[in-house]
């Protein structure tokens, strides 16, 4: 799936000039849920269901075969870790819970800090230059996700906005620029990322 040309003299010009600070009333709600979860210092299962529902449902039978105790381990662990590359494998360590939907959570957890890395954003960024690797943008690994953290969260610093504000306007940017499908089905019907965005 390509992208037409993408006007721009850099990153920061595209996103100054598409900037989005509206945040999805569904999503704004889930994240008012899960100020609970941040305080308590872990996710209960249904909790993580959530997650799951609100970023690709399609993990969800796996994600249901954790059980409440090792989402609580699991969750516990990452809130609490130093740094994000234990973040990180504590939240991949469950089942269903891929590098995407990581990253889903802790922006749900976190939206000042953390953006949700998928197809869309990576393939943008890729287009543009400021990723090297995985033209597809599928197939993330740790070295991926604090790449894109290294380009968002500098971006949301100068703008006085969220990562997660940069994050979801460079969605909107894949798709006003897409070219053809995402997934061989039609842009329209995709529920990534979007989270309230399909």
């Amino acid at each position: 799936m390509a992208l037409r040309s993408v006007p721009c003299g850099s990153l920061i010009a595209l996103v100054r000039a598409h900037l989005d600070t509206a945040e999805d009333a569904g999503t704004a709600a889930l994240v008012r849920e899960l100020r609970a979860a941040r305080a308590r210092g872990y996710l209960t299962r249904p909790e993580l269901v959530a997650v799951c529902r609100w970023k690709s449902a399609r993990a969800i039978h796996h994600i249901r075969a954790n059980t409440p105790a090792v989402v609580r381990a699991a969750t516990g662990a990452a809130l609490q870790a130093r740094g994000e590359r234990q973040r990180l494998a504590a939240l991949t360590g469950l089942k269903g819970v891929s590098v995407a939907m990581a990253s889903a959570l802790l922006t749900l957890i976190d939206p000042r800090r953390y953006g949700v890395i998928d197809i869309r954003v990576w393939q943008l960024l890729h287009r543009i230059g400021s990723v090297t690797v995985k033209a597809s943008g599928v197939g993330f690994n740790f070295d991926n996700w604090s790449q894109f953290l290294g380009v968002i969260r500098p971006i949301a610093r100068r703008l006085g906005v969220t990562a997660r504000d940069v994050e979801r306007t460079l969605f909107a940017v894949h798709k006003r620029y897409q070219r053809g499908t995402l997934y061989g089905r039609s842009a329209g019907g995709v529920s990534s990322a979007g989270r309230g965005r399909s």
